[in-house]
């Protein structure tokens, strides 16, 4: 449905994008995760068919953006951050507007514009105003206009900012159901919507791609938590010494007892390759009879994940990398 090729673009001296690539399949949803600036809306923006890149290609189920823009966008269901709305309209008219800008048939209008009311859960409020719609329904109005012409793809730019946990639920429950219809692409930089959403995230940041992978693949860890009843003297340096291991930290258990977290030497990009470090780790505590209290793989969080590549990035810059600000 999307396939995205070392797109590039820059602001002046400002590089917000720099040789991004990507492809999504119908069907899919997928989040687009990074910090505020991190580039996201600049490739929906693309995308969408609203800027142009400096380098770079991005088709839509086969077409080309930049060379057949309105097929492109007829195709597409957008629902930028700040939803399009006119707040002196009533629902009805407001969606019946968006029919008519869609180039909706009079005929079609009715079953698509109750369809999609009933899928965003607005049929008691069509007469009201949208300026006395709480923000979760102004946003659900914005998903309506987005969705009325059945697209096969759904762009969303941060669609639960400044919704209450309510709202956020109930949107979260929409985005799902619609899935069932259309491609789903979603930005966003609260981490437990990509969590609760996705099965996939590409994360950006500094205008790159750090990661992109299924969560399952990307939380993969070979990395393994080692408790003992007691701290051997030789233990550290035995674990580091295994070929499978990165590096070993020492700290306390909870309950006060001496564990050891052992990093795998696979890197994030090979996430789904990493092997379990605990079969080693076992044979090596039986050999010396550590008194062995726990050994249990280590769990990753999409959190942890996050914080390893910004990590990651941070000491790039402070080793003498260029700072990047993307838009």
């Amino acid at each position: 449905m999307i396939d995205v090729s070392n797109l590039s673009k820059s602001y002046g001296d400002v590089e917000a994008l720099r040789d991004v690539s990507f492809d999504i399949a119908s069907g899919e949803i997928v989040g687009m995760l990074g910090p505020n600036g991190a580039g996201k809306t600049t490739i929906i923006k693309i995308l969408t068919g609203y800027l142009q890149p400096d380098t770079g290609t991005a088709l839509i189920n086969g077409l080309d953006v930049f060379e057949h823009t309105r097929e492109v966008q007829a195709q597409i269901g957008y629902l930028p951050e700040t939803a399009p709305l006119y707040p002196e309209l009533s629902v009805q008219a407001y969606l019946r507007m968006m029919a008519d800008l869609r180039q909706i048939p009079e005929t079609d209008q009715p079953a698509l514009l109750s369809e999609a009311i009933y899928a965003t859960g607005l049929q008691e409020h069509l007469t009201r105003p949208i300026a006395h719609l709480s923000k979760g329904f102004r946003q659900r109005v914005g998903l309506a206009q987005a969705i009325l012409h059945k697209p096969r793809l759904l762009i969303l730019d941060e669609p639960t900012v400044g919704l209450d946990p309510t709202q956020i639920v109930e949107i979260r429950h929409l985005i799902r159901r619609l899935a069932d219809h259309s491609t789903v692409l979603f930005s966003t930089h609260i981490l437990s919507e990509v969590e609760a959403l996705c099965d996939r995230v590409i994360i950006l940041m500094n205008g790159q791609v750090k990661a992109d992978a299924r969560l399952s693949e990307l939380e993969a860890t070979s990395d393994a938590v080692l408790v003992l009843e007691q701290r051997p003297s030789d233990a550290q340096n035995l674990l580091q010494r295994l070929p499978q291991v990165q590096e070993v930290d020492f700290f306390e258990s909870n309950d006060g007892f001496p564990a050891y977290r052992v990093f795998g030497r696979q890197t994030a990009e090979r996430a789904a390759d990493r092997s379990d470090l605990c079969p080693a780790i076992y044979t090596l505590a039986r050999e010396h009879n550590w008194p062995l209290r726990e050994l249990r793989r280590d769990v990753r969080t999409l959190e942890t994940v996050f914080n390893e590549l910004a990590t990651v990035g941070s000491a790039a810059t402070s080793a003498g990398a260029t700072v990047e600000v993307a838009q």
